[in-house]
């Protein structure tokens, strides 16, 4: 299935369990006094303190790891899930990312 069906239904099952979660969240880049915003958006964000993405691909690619590395460094976050959906088993899609712990 396309990413944005796993989303909508992630969401819903969030819901349920009333814990808080920001779904496509902008993620604003701070560079001195300014704030750009660069077009980051966490799919999303559980009860403010992990970070999840979604993905539904075949493998895996560094820069999958490192976008979310990025989006735990620029919201100060310390944990980071992502999930591809993509896989025989779910448990060998979740990977956990970690910001200096």
């Amino acid at each position: 299935m396309f990413e944005s069906v796993y989303e909508e239904i992630f969401m819903y099952e969030w819901n349920k369990l009333g814990i808080p979660i920001l779904r496509q969240h902008p993620i604003p880049l701070i560079h001195e006094t300014i704030k750009l915003e660069a077009g980051f958006r966490a799919d999303f964000i559980i009860d403010r303190k992990v970070i999840i993405e979604l993905k539904s691909v075949e493998i895996l690619a560094d820069v999958h790891y490192k976008q979310v590395l990025t989006y735990l460094k620029l919201t100060k976050l310390k944990l980071g899930l992502l999930i591809n959906f993509n896989t025989s088993y779910l448990k060998d899609g979740i990977h956990r990312i970690a910001n200096n712990l």
